[in-house]
């Protein structure tokens, strides 16, 4: 069913780039924000600048086992010191120390007022009250300022950031106890085709087993999202109108796979432009070509994936996942961060639109960035997403590319902390 809306995006359709622009250009925060314990909020999005009320640790700190000394001057082998007491964490020693005084101190305690340096225990010998240094000092004073963490009125975190273990681990040692985040968008998940048939019930002659919910789904989830509600619905327009709408009303953006192409039973495209507009469609990409975006009423996005689940995938990571984050109040969405490698192996293919090659990343014996091509790269086939490291950007003029090519990459992998 075509709707007339590829013919200004030209015959070949949008670039990935100029996709995205398009799609972030017309995506709005969500409002609502909500106040959170901070255990709760990894991967939830910063809505406000969040201030260190006073410095942290607060207080000057042994960096080791070892020795405090009361001076400032660099010592040296056979300088003695006597022993005035303990400092631990949780324990100080309350006293200033004075010129030829020292203390045993642990790892975190609490350096006294005078001492200048603390000395790692394996280069000193103590004797009953005695110390004395028996190996040559290091420069390092071993001590951490009262304000290595933070100081007050510091700017722990801007608003519209990501909360990561790291940041989390920050604010605690900072004593945030609760954060403002912002709200996830609620999905809404549109799956349609007469074919499809639920997982674990028998087939008939040219069924096949619903998979792109689910894979979409898991999708999400890895990359800090969550699908609202998730519809399964045949090729007829009045069930696919009603379940758009209902969705709509329910959702902060709508997802389909599947109908957005130019087949007789296609209906998305056109349904969309009923009950909205749909923006443009078609992408200058393999795989993902049938995309569509748009709008259903004149607040909630549209994002119509491909039917064949690698393209779906593949399009969702391109162009949803920078949208959900933006619409999530995220400053700087995140993107994958590309690399060279080289091609561990051919790859055939002709000249075309320009490729996603799902590929698993090596390292060979010299160092260098491998990448293995996963198989045959159907986008149909959901394979070639398996243990994939890369997506291996191949240029649409390219043809067969042998072994030790340099390719860009976006890598796959994320961040622990």
């Amino acid at each position: 069913m075509a709707s007339g809306h590829a013919e200004p995006y030209g015959k070949e359709g949008l670039s990935l780039e100029e996709a995205r622009r398009h799609v972030l250009k017309t995506i709005t925060l969500l409002d609502q924000p909500i106040a959170l314990p901070l255990n709760q909020t990894l991967n939830r999005v910063s809505a406000e600048a969040v201030i260190a009320t006073e410095a942290v640790p607060g207080f000057r700190a042994s960096i080791m086992d070892g020795y405090a000394l009361g001076q400032a001057r660099q010592p040296k082998i056979g300088d003695r010191w006597t022993i005035q007491g303990d400092s631990a964490p949780g324990a100080p020693f309350h006293k200033p120390l004075g010129e030829g005084e020292a203390i045993r101190i642990l790892t975190g305690a609490p350096v006294p007022d005078g001492a200048g340096r603390v000395l790692p225990q394996e280069l000193v010998e103590a004797d009953g009250r005695q110390l004395k240094l028996m190996q040559p000092p290091p420069e390092a004073t071993w001590i951490r300022s009262a304000h290595e963490e933070c100081a007050p009125g510091e700017i722990l975190m801007t608003s519209g950031v990501r909360l990561s273990a790291a940041r989390i681990g920050r604010l605690a040692a900072c004593g945030i106890a609760t954060m403002k985040v912002q709200r996830k968008a609620r999905i809404g998940l549109l799956i349609s085709g007469d074919e499809l048939v639920p997982i674990g019930t028998p087939r008939q002659a040219g069924d096949i087993w619903e998979s792109n919910g689910t894979l979409l789904e898991a999708l999400l989830a890895n990359l800090n999202q969550s699908v609202h509600e998730r519809r399964v619905v045949s090729d007829q327009p009045a069930s696919l109108k009603q379940a758009l709408q209902e969705l709509a009303n329910t959702c902060d953006v709508v997802v389909s796979t599947g109908g957005v192409s130019a087949g007789t039973s296609d209906w998305i495209r056109p349904l969309v432009d009923e009950l909205g507009k749909v923006s443009f469609w078609k992408l200058f990409l393999k795989p993902g070509r049938p995309f569509a975006f748009g709008n259903l009423g004149k607040r909630v996005p549209f994002f119509g994936l491909p039917g064949n689940p690698v393209a779906a995938a593949v399009t969702a990571l391109q162009l949803l996942w920078p949208a959900l984050q933006q619409m999530e109040g995220q400053a700087s969405p995140e993107i994958f961060p590309r690399l060279k490698v080289e091609l561990a192996d051919p790859f055939p293919r002709r000249p075309g639109r320009p490729e996603l090659a799902r590929a698993r990343l090596m390292v060979n014996d010299y160092g260098s960035l491998l990448a293995c091509v996963n198989g045959s790269q159907a986008s149909s086939r959901i394979g070639s997403l398996e243990d994939a490291d890369l997506l291996l950007e191949i240029p649409a003029d390219a043809e067969t590319l042998e072994p030790g090519t340099l390719l860009w990459a976006q890598l796959l992998r994320r961040s622990v902390f």
